[in-house]
Formats: structure tokens, sequence, C-alpha cells
């Protein structure tokens, strides 16, 4: 029963915030005929604005981001050509990792170069994991393996920590970025400001539960090595 529990408040840890986040991106997903543009067309006005007339604003199907390397923002087609307040909620956001990079905010350069790191750092580690058996038995010692499944738990480790490093550079392109310009440019009527807060804090919480899950991952590994 214990165990029972365990795993349902594990799994409303995890994908609680995330259904919570498609709840709360379909509740503002109206069209809305009082916005003058979609959610791509804010985005290049704003990036316009801001002069930073260099970084594209581009489709993708791989998800809202922006891309520090290539210099674009790339928005998915329901924010791209939605005339939604979560479509111009997302656009105003990604355009607020593009100021954030614009103004050398040091937490975006630690996160783009831990990103890549992760990338390859997390296929070696399972690897590694999974060499842990070979490696002791060749050098016929249990101190071969320990070492080995501290190399891979320690490179597993390092996509925990870019989603650690995340949330914070997510909150601050949300609501020290976004926000600001949506009201102060009167981007937003007074009335839906608290839906976009509630977008903002809703995409967040969806880096919590990825960070939460990472560790979930990390820590099967270690049960199943200690079995």
């Amino acid at each position: 029963m214990r165990l029972v529990l365990f795993l349902i408040v594990i799994g409303l840890v995890i994908f609680g915030p995330q259904l919570w986040t498609r709840r709360v991106f379909a509740k503002h997903n109206t069209p809305r005929p009082d916005y003058p543009g979609t959610g791509g067309e804010l985005a290049r006005h704003l990036l316009n604005r801001f002069d930073l007339q260099h970084i594209k604003v581009e489709p993708t199907e791989k998800g809202d981001h922006y891309d520090p390397i290539a210099k674009a923002v790339r928005l998915t087609p329901a924010i791209f050509d939605g005339k939604s307040l979560t479509a111009i909620t997302v656009a105003a956001h990604e355009v607020g990792h593009a100021i954030q990079d614009h103004l050398g905010y040091q937490p975006l350069a630690e996160r783009t170069r831990l990103v890549r790191v992760a990338q390859g750092a997390e296929k070696v580690g399972a690897v590694i994991m999974m060499g842990i058996p070979i490696a002791a038995g060749l050098a016929r010692t249990p101190a071969a393996g320990v070492l080995v499944m501290m190399a891979g738990i320690a490179t597993m480790g390092i996509s925990t920590l870019v989603h650690l490093i995340t949330l914070p550079v997510e909150w601050d392109a949300s609501f020290r970025r976004a926000l600001p310009v949506l009201r102060q440019g009167n981007y937003l009527a007074p009335d839906d400001e608290r839906g976009a807060r509630s977008i903002l804090t809703a995409a967040a919480l969806t880096y919590v539960a990825a960070s939460l899950a990472s560790l979930l991952n990390l820590w099967r590994w270690i049960a199943f090595l200690r079995r």
C-alpha cells in the first residue's frame, strides 16, 4: 500500500505540472480577433523594437524555444500562427530569452554550455552504467565497478543540473522580460494579465517536473545497481 501511495505521489509531482500546463494553455488558446497580429508577428515586432533585427523568427515542430547559437526564436505552428493569449504570451517569453542573450545574461550562457555537454554526457553515462558488470568482471574486483558506477552517475547528473539552472533562466525571461514588455507596451488588456501570469507560471513548472524526472531517473539507476 505504501509503495502504491509513493508511486501516486511521484506521478502527481512529475506529471501533474505537465497536465496543468496543458490545461492552462488550452484555456487561453481561444482565438482573439482583438489582437492585431499572431504570435510570430508579435515576436518579430518586439525583436525589431529592441534593435534585434538580426534574430530570426521561424516556425518549428520541436517545441517553442530560443536558439542562442543560431540566433533564432522558434515557435510551434499554434504559437507562430495563433492569435490567442497563449500565443502572444509564449512568443513574448521566447523573445525574453533573446533579450537575455543580447544583454549577456550569464545564467543563459551557462545553460547553453551545459546543454551541449549534457547532450553527449547523458548518452555516455548510460553506456558507462551498462558497462559496470563488464568492468568489474575484467578487473576481478568490485572497486572497478564502483568507480565506473560513480563516473556514470556523475555524467547522468549533468542533465539534472541543466534542469535546475534552467528554472531561474525561464523565470527571468517570463517575469523580468516578457511580462513587463507586454504590460508597458499595452499589448495586453488589463483583464488578460492574470491569464498571462498563469501561462508563464505553468510553463516554468514544466521545468520543475523535468528536473524531478531527471532525479528520478538517476535514483532508478542507483537502485538498479544496488540489487
